[in-house]
């Protein structure tokens, strides 16, 4: 006789997202895996989420609600979600996103047939190489980890032990790259993970969210966790330092890039641009730049790490060039249907 199920903890930070929270909580409601609670955490919203979160929560008994006096960030709210999980398993879903019905009996098949303490799956919506189904042991997991392949650098779509995540809780202070930091310590004390390709999670991408946007004092907070990533594993994983090292510099090359796009050629810009320079100098060298495959991409680190003034005077007259493209292209259609 099977044994009873243990109960599952899903946890879903919220933060002014009323178009999308509807989808997200009716998808986690028609979860097939039995038992199940829902923690949403509304991290002091402005719009109709907190009202929503209310609204689904008076009608559903394994739906509960935490509303934080102030916006505190997403790794506040998930750690308070963690703190009051109950579930033997956690996992996260963020709620501008939607998942399969599958999505948990899925993963907690493959996390219990392999005998591991973290699952994953595969998502749609994000730029994402595929893998075949695996076990990886805790050094090959490290290695996924910091190629961002199979599985992804963010805490959802994947199951986790409950006593992992209650014993390594996102870092308050660090707004952007907190995934990273997370999903690297909960990895340093497994010994199996589970992968399934199966597309059970699908990301929304958000034009207008903070994570396309320029710097600021928030996302430079990224910094301290690819550094304390990068140090760490030149010393426990070296097999996968270099990855991690070349995942700070694209990071900080598209930080750089949208900063730009964003911001005139002001004080504050430049002040950004030579603050992203001075980090990308700590993970740079020339035999991680040939692996970037993209020539653009390659001439965009040099500029940066040479002058921040001079990436400035670049990428905004490519930003100009691809605008002008764009606009011409527009043109010559608009003439061809005249």
């Amino acid at each position: 006789m099977e044994r009873e199920r243990p109960l599952i903890s899903v946890i879903v930070p919220v933060y002014n997202v009323e178009d999308y929270l509807e989808r997200c909580l009716d998808s986690l409601l028609m979860q097939t895996y039995p038992k199940v609670e829902i923690l949403l955490v509304d991290d002091a919203s402005r719009d109709k989420s907190a009202s929503i979160c209310d609204a689904y929560a008076a009608r559903n008994q394994w739906v509960q609600v935490v509303h934080l006096p102030k916006n505190r960030g997403p790794s506040a709210a998930r750690n308070q979600g963690i703190l009051q999980a109950q579930g033997e398993y956690i996992s996260f879903v963020d709620a501008d996103d939607q998942v399969e019905k599958e999505l948990l009996e899925k993963l907690y098949k493959s996390l219990t047939e392999a005998g591991a303490q973290i699952s994953a799956c595969g998502a749609d919506g994000i730029e994402l190489k595929e893998g075949p189904a695996a076990v990886y042991g805790q050094r090959e997991a490290v290695c996924c980890l910091a190629r961002g392949f199979p599985f992804n650098l963010v805490p959802w779509g994947k199951l986790y032990c409950a006593r992992l995540v209650k014993e390594n809780l996102f870092r308050e202070d660090i707004f952007y790259s907190e995934d990273l930091l997370f999903l690297y310590s909960v990895l340093k004390q497994v010994s199996r993970v589970s992968y399934r390709p199966d597309i059970l999670y699908h990301y929304t991408r958000r034009e207008g969210s903070q994570m396309h946007s320029g710097a600021s004092e928030r996302k430079l907070t990224a910094f301290m966790a690819q550094d304390f990533v990068c140090r760490e594993a030149e010393m426990y994983f070296p097999e996968a330092a270099e990855d991690f090292h070349l995942l700070a510099l694209e990071a900080n090359r598209c930080l750089a890039v949208l900063t730009v796009k964003e911001g005139g050629e002001d004080v504050r810009t430049l002040a950004y641009l030579k603050r992203i320079q001075e980090n990308t100098r700590q993970h740079f060298s020339f035999g991680i730049l040939a692996r970037i495959p993209r020539k653009r991409d390659r001439a965009a680190l040099l500029a940066l790490c040479a002058s921040p003034r001079g990436f400035w005077a670049a990428a905004a007259a490519f930003t100009w060039m691809k605008g002008l493209g764009g606009w011409l292209r527009w043109k010559s259609k608009d003439r061809k249907s005249a």
